[in-house]
């Protein structure tokens, strides 16, 4: 086809290959390139605005697009809550990384319940939205913020109550404990603020409305980035500052979140009759919670072990991790936005009534997810240098670790990111605990122990860690590829 268009021309159908569409040319001298950009920046601005669409009734890639554009920039934002952190907090010393890293890895457990409790919000709203039941969709957000609120203060008084036992347990050094302990304490009690901004988050992509959680994460992070710059450089409270910051702007996330809820253009519109304890719903979000919890928590109690397999080489080696995880957690984060996407498609689409679009739009997510992270690990290699030492850390330890964590790290992102899309889709439908016995085998069963022979028995320190880490998520790929294949999470009901 000519690259532009006959005078006589007037009218032509493109066809490219994630959208087919008709256009109608009024100017001859409109190029095919200028459409297509149009049509682009038409898609893009829709995906921003979010507009209760229903993506059962629409083109499978048009419904990717306009589902994983706001989940992707909202993952990434989440990403830049750790990764602006430890940018301000290695400009403070290796002791406060390390209170960091250590801190982190504990409160992954509560993540892990935010996560699960989120994904079973998304996955019972979503289905609720596909069979057209708003009104169940809204009362199945509010006993999730009942669920959310309870599990967020008994685990902030229990982390609170006993942060310098966890410390401890951790194995973090004397110095570690006196640089961090109120930084573990503060993080502890925003325990409610991190749960309720996941649940409310995955209500909204369950309704796709995925774009109001992409702009309440995009106000907490500057609300983050601000508060950290201030607090850390100019009142020099030192690692405190970002637990402050943390916390203040996940709570206002979650305030925007809730007004966002309630208003009436979108497609759960959360509303005062909708907070009456429905023991029901309550019973089947923690029901599907509670696969979701175990399968998270599965890789945060690994991520747990990991650190304290580290701790045994030294802060230095504790600190590098830190840094290296961050960063991976800013890409990993965003390809989870891909996974949410694919778990709200296949939610609505067998509320709809279409297995078959459900599986088509997993594979075509998977697809796209590992072509991201394949990208991602090839700069990881080449610049991970650079990338590390950009935190401004001089310690040549602690470089030398991060460098080596994103390098060996970076090979597994091809498989990965296969494995994270299928595992949330199945999460999508329904089957939380499918995904829970891939964990416990690709975890518990291969990461945990290889990662404590090779740096041990084995000699090869925390290098040997991390070529486990890349071996557990291999596992997990092969193992959710062959599951979702089977097609039995077709038939699942929520």
């Amino acid at each position: 086809m000519r690259n532009r268009l006959s005078d006589e021309t007037h009218v032509i159908l493109i066809v490219e290959s994630r959208f087919s569409f008709c256009v109608l040319i009024d100017d001859p001298k409109t190029t095919i390139h200028t459409i297509q950009m149009k049509k682009l920046l038409g898609l893009l601005m829709q995906a921003f605005r979010g507009e209760g669409l229903n993506y059962t009734e629409m083109n499978i890639n048009r419904a990717i697009f306009l589902l994983a554009v706001p989940m992707v920039i909202e993952m990434s934002f989440e990403a830049l809550f750790a990764l602006v952190d430890a940018f301000f907090v290695a400009r403070v010393g290796v002791d406060a990384v390390a209170v960091v890293g250590i801190t982190e890895s504990v409160m992954a457990l509560i993540y892990a319940v935010a996560w699960g409790l989120s994904t079973a919000t998304t996955a019972l709203v979503a289905r609720r939205v596909g069979e057209g039941n708003t009104e169940q969709a809204g009362e199945s957000t509010a006993q999730g913020i009942f669920i959310s609120l309870t599990l967020g203060v008994i685990f902030g008084l229990i982390g609170f109550t006993f942060s310098k036992e966890i410390l401890q347990f951790m194995g973090a050094s004397t110095s570690v404990i006196n640089a961090g302990i109120n930084y573990t304490k503060l993080l502890f009690l925003s325990s409610p603020s991190i749960i309720m901004l996941f649940t409310l988050s995955g209500a909204l992509r369950g309704a796709g409305d995925a774009s109001k959680a992409m702009w309440s994460l995009a106000l907490a992070n500057i609300i983050n980035m601000v508060l950290d710059a201030y607090l850390i450089w100019h009142l020099q409270i030192g690692v405190v500052g970002a637990a402050i910051a943390t916390t203040i702007g996940r709570t206002v996330g979650v305030l925007l979140q809730l007004y966002l809820l309630s208003r009436k253009n979108g497609n759960v519109q959360l509303a005062s009759k909708h907070f009456r304890y429905n023991l029901e719903v309550i019973l089947s979000l923690l029901k599907l919670g509670a696969g979701n919890t175990g399968q998270f928590m599965i890789p945060s109690i690994s991520w747990t072990a990991v650190v304290m397999i580290l701790a045994a080489f030294g802060d230095n080696a504790v600190a590098g991790y830190t840094i290296a995880i961050r960063v991976i957690i800013f890409t990993i984060l965003p390809a989870w936005g891909l996974g949410n996407a694919a778990a709200a498609l296949v939610g609505q689409h067998l509320g709809a009534g279409n297995p078959e679009k459900a599986e088509s739009s997993a594979w075509r997510t998977a697809f796209l997810n590992m072509t991201f992270l394949t990208l991602v690990g090839v700069v990881f290699y080449f610049l991970s240098p650079q990338i590390i030492g950009a935190f401004g850390n001089s310690n040549p330890e602690v470089l030398a670790v991060g460098v080596a964590c994103l390098r060996v790290i970076c090979f597994g992102y091809i498989f990965f990111g296969i494995g994270m899309v299928l595992t949330q889709a199945l999460n999508g439908a329904g089957d939380t605990i499918t995904p829970t016995y891939i964990n416990i085998v690709s975890f518990f069963l291969v990461q945990i122990p290889l990662a404590y022979a090779l740096a041990n028995t084995f000699h090869l320190g925390s290098k040997g860690v991390f070529i486990a880490i890349v071996a557990g998520d291999t596992v997990m790929t092969i193992l959710s590829i062959m599951v979702f294949r089977r097609g039995k999470w077709k038939s699942v009901k929520v």
